[in-house]
């Protein structure tokens, strides 16, 4: 039996199939607001802001925007691909910018 920990490497590549890739819902959150793991499965709720305008005030509303269920192997594949996302992120503000003038001549 395969070690639940570990992702599977012996796997070959991974066809994703270009007519799913339209149907893909779009999963925006500010944060995780809380998680956990029952029965095997990690769970983690993903949450977003809603700026809600009160009188001249602005309130701010925490909603749920997904429920995240994974198996410990899709979880540790998914912080792999956010670390190499991140480390991606950190080299290209790492990168010298090109100055861009005020005035076209």
């Amino acid at each position: 039996m395969a070690d639940p920990e570990t992702p599977a490497t012996s796997q070959g590549p991974v066809t994703i199939s270009s007519s799913s890739a339209e149907r893909a819902p779009i999963v925006y959150f500010d944060g995780a607001s809380c998680f956990g793991h029952h029965n095997g499965a990690i769970q983690i709720e993903l949450a977003a802001n809603l700026l809600m305008p009160v009188g001249a005030a602005v309130r701010v509303d925490v909603v749920q925007t997904a429920h995240l269920r994974c198996s410990v192997a899709a979880a540790l594949a998914l912080r792999e691909a956010l670390d190499k996302a991140l480390a991606m992120y950190q080299q290209g503000r790492q990168q010298p910018t090109e100055e861009i003038p005020a005035v076209k001549n």
